[in-house]
């Protein structure tokens, strides 16, 4: 599943330099995740590093983007070249 940053988000700056695939751009009001980029950290990290970071914990997974994990470890193999 891709994540998603509500709109509770205070534009803090934290998640976007924490992000390994660059899914996380400042948008029109707050910050959003681009879904094809994101690979909730799978194949970088244990956790979502945004969901880590965020002070006001508005990042959810996006019930319009359900991936299974064996499919974002694809995707994320497909965005590094990694396989």
């Amino acid at each position: 599943m891709s994540l998603k940053i509500l709109d509770t988000c205070v534009n803090c700056d934290v998640c976007e330099p924490v992000c390994p695939n660059e899914a996380i751009s400042l948008g029109e009001e707050y910050y959003i995740i681009h879904p094809d980029l994101c690979t909730e950290c799978v194949g970088h990290h244990d956790e979502p590093q945004c969901v880590e970071v965020c002070p006001v914990e508005c990042i959810i997974t996006d019930p319009e983007h359900v991936e299974t994990r064996e499919l974002l470890r694809r995707k994320y193999q497909v965005l590094t070249g990694n396989s």
